[in-house]
């Protein structure tokens, strides 16, 4: 007699009466299958289902989720239990409903539950903590997801202005320089981007060393 679990990617078997599983986890769940051969055709089988109850388990991708006034957000965590848990959205010790502004939608697969909450538009009141909850007889657990402000580029969020040395056009250091960033120009363009005050004070400087030079060439002259 032959029995293996037909649930997983490599089949196990075992020969005998028993299959014994040392230490069960929620990776056995699953069938099984019992085949008896004598070696005279045909053989028979017999489909066994095994269940392992375990208490809620919660995972959440992020912790910590940024959002912008006036645009969506989706918030997510998956939990696994067995036997099928309870889970809701709980926001400032109150539950979460499908409602205005909040949208609730929850996918099952096996013995995990993925859940969404959608806000269809962030406001203040929006920004703070929210915890998706598990629970079944076995157990109860929770996972927090805090939201936070973040503000829009054109109200001055994001990385500070720098001022970057210009090697080439719309280039630093071989690389596009950013939004943020501030080009200083060369001395050839600050030389002619100069104001016309600091060009009339070279010319009259020019002038007097012009007139100073001409009278000390017309005393040598004299003497």
């Amino acid at each position: 007699m032959l029995m293996f679990p037909i649930c997983l990617s490599t089949a196990l078997t075992a020969e005998g009466e028993n299959y014994t599983i040392a230490r069960v986890t929620r990776e056995h769940m699953g069938a099984y299958l019992c085949i008896a051969s004598n070696g005279v055709p045909p053989s028979i089988s017999k489909r066994i289902g095994l269940t392992v109850e375990f208490p809620p388990a919660i995972e959440v991708p992020k912790q910590l989720v940024g959002a912008r006034l006036g645009r969506p957000l989706v918030l997510q965590c998956t939990s696994q239990a067995f036997p099928k848990s309870h889970n809701y959205w709980v926001r400032a010790d109150n539950m979460l409903v499908q409602g205005p502004g909040y949208e609730t939608e929850m996918v099952e697969t096996s013995y995990s539950i993925s859940m969404r909450l959608t806000i269809e538009s962030v406001t203040h009141y929006d920004f703070g903590e929210y915890k998706c909850v598990s629970k079944n007889y076995l157990g109860e657990t929770e996972q927090t997801i805090k939201v936070e402000h973040v503000k829009s580029q054109d109200s001055g969020w994001g990385p500070a202005a720098t001022k970057l040395p210009k090697h080439s056009k719309g280039k630093y250091l071989g690389r596009p320089v950013s939004e943020n960033s501030i080009e200083i120009p060369d001395a050839e363009e600050s030389t002619s981007a100069s104001s016309p005050a600091s060009s009339a004070t070279a010319n009259v400087f020019l002038a007097v060393a012009t007139l100073i030079g001409a009278l000390s060439h017309i005393s040598r002259t004299i003497l």
